[in-house]
């Protein structure tokens, strides 16, 4: 899988450049490798596949394999709510032949980018073929974009995603559904390891709170209630003074023993929260919408959420019984 390079210096305002069709040398280059602006498939005649987010490109190179040539936007711990596309990412979408996003407006950003640009590759909101939950933000209705929060939830996206590539590379039918069904009996084991960790946590300490709203797919699948969060779905969103004290009082009414900050957010309001609410701030970030750099307890999505229980049903109060390989 091939990330786009990246150099210091480049900033929003220089993206929007580039979107108005002023050329900006020395910002950005597309790794070598990727298929060019003339040609429908990638290096060795492979299909040119972009995914948005660090999830996405996980699961496409588990179904894909080396038959593809695959592009993840966004780098490992970069949150997609808030990402400011640069001129490389418009580069790369040019040159695709096929575009897999999450959907749900997750990533509100690389999507203005996506519509602006006049890209021709089709796109595939691989989040939407999950029905979502609909959440209350700022008086109305939204869906959750978190939908990968249940593993079950990532077989048909990651289906999804191998019917797309099956379209592109025909040939590679066999290869590419061998690898999907390997990797749904992988999500299977998954999402029954995770609730059989969070069922030994005590029924009364079964509560989550994090930094941002991200969690209420996990919190519904596996036996949990998310009780509070210092800001909602997006991080976009600023917490008021209200919303902390709230927060405190709602933590030391529960008698939530641990909450948990995350690895895409700063964890100082987080922190303050834990100290104002006498409680343990948990000492693993919880990995939200991102897979972590590469030799991480996190690297791929398995392994993510593998951490992230193992981090919340320890702070509850669990015990957590190791993943079979």
């Amino acid at each position: 899988m091939k990330q786009i390079t990246r150099f210091p210096g480049c900033s929003g305002w220089m993206a929007t450049l580039w979107i108005l069709g002023v050329g900006l040398v020395g910002c950005d280059s597309i790794t070598p490798g990727t298929a060019g602006p003339d040609r429908t498939a990638g290096a060795d005649g492979k299909p040119a596949v972009v995914a948005t987010n660090t999830l996405i490109a996980d699961w496409v190179a588990r179904v894909g394999g080396d038959q593809i040539e695959l592009t993840s936007i966004l780098p490992p711990g970069t949150d997609p709510h808030v990402y400011e596309p640069v001129p490389a990412d418009s580069i790369a979408f040019e040159r695709a032949d096929l575009i897999l996003y999450n959907g749900y407006n997750l990533e509100p950003g690389l999507m203005r980018l996506l519509n602006a640009a006049g890209v021709k590759a089709r796109r595939v909101a691989v989040g939407e073929v999950v029905p979502p939950l609909a959440l209350q933000q700022g008086g109305r209705t939204v869906p959750d974009p978190h939908v990968w929060g249940d593993a079950s939830n990532v077989i048909p996206m990651v289906e999804a995603i191998r019917d797309q590539l099956i379209e592109l590379a025909p040939e590679q039918q066999e290869l590419f559904t061998t690898n999907t069904e390997a990797y749904r009996e992988d999500l299977n084991q998954l999402h029954q390891w995770i609730g059989a960790q969070t069922a030994t946590i005590p029924a009364h300490q079964r509560q989550l709170v994090t930094t941002h709203d991200a969690f209420q797919y996990y919190a519904q699948a596996y036996g949990l209630t998310v009780v509070g969060t210092l800001i909602g779905l997006s991080t976009e969103e600023q917490p008021s003074a209200r919303t902390v004290q709230q927060l405190v009082a709602s933590i030391r009414a529960l008698g939530v023993p641990t909450i948990f900050a995350e690895t895409t957010i700063n964890p100082q309001l987080i922190t303050t929260v834990a100290a104002e609410a006498g409680v343990k701030l948990a000492p693993t970030l919880l990995y939200s919408d991102s897979i972590g750099s590469p030799g991480s307890e996190g690297d791929s999505y398995l392994k993510m959420m593998e951490s992230n229980t193992r981090s919340i049903v320890e702070g509850l109060g669990g015990s957590v019984t190791p993943l079979a390989p």
